[in-house]
């Protein structure tokens, strides 16, 4: 499974055809999606059941795909401690608008235990810079997930 991923940050992304190019969008995407899952220290129900929905819509994969993809995210994550490799390769691949969309789907996934803490609001600033989303762009992310699902208002 790690192999996937590590030949996501080994090989060029210009010398690989366009199905293997998604296919490593997905992959980091998913790792951010579970680090940001992970980073609280309690990868819950709620959040898990978040992830898939989002894998699902935002990259249709049924779901035997997707819970293939958390578990490889999963071990990814738990394997390189690292967030550098999967967010070069969003910031590399994705237009601002899509680099946003992540942020968005990071408070998503944050916000899907009903708490947000101080490291998954860290951990959100800190790919929000990696993969130059403004401030701006975050706050204003976060606050559309925030009337998306109900939430007046968070102390992170």
């Amino acid at each position: 499974m790690i192999d996937r991923f590590k030949q996501l940050f080994a090989a060029g992304a210009a010398a690989q055809p366009l199905e293997d190019r998604d296919q490593e969008i997905q992959l980091a995407a998913s790792a951010l999606l579970v680090e940001s899952a992970c980073s609280d220290g309690d990868f819950d129900d709620d959040e898990r059941a978040s992830i898939t929905a989002i894998l699902q819509s935002e990259f249709d994969l049924n779901e035997d795909e997707t819970r293939t993809m958390i578990e490889e995210a999963e071990q990814a994550v738990q394997e390189t401690g690292q967030l550098y490799g999967f967010t070069k390769v969003i910031k590399d691949r994705y237009t601002p608008e899509e680099r946003t969309r992540m942020i968005e789907l990071l408070w998503q996934v944050a916000f899907a235990d009903g708490n947000v803490d101080m490291y998954e609001s860290n951990l959100i600033r800190r790919v929000a810079g990696l993969i130059y989303v403004s401030d701006v762009d975050r706050g204003r992310a976060k606050k559309r997930v925030q009337a998306r699902l109900g939430i007046n208002e968070s102390p992170v």
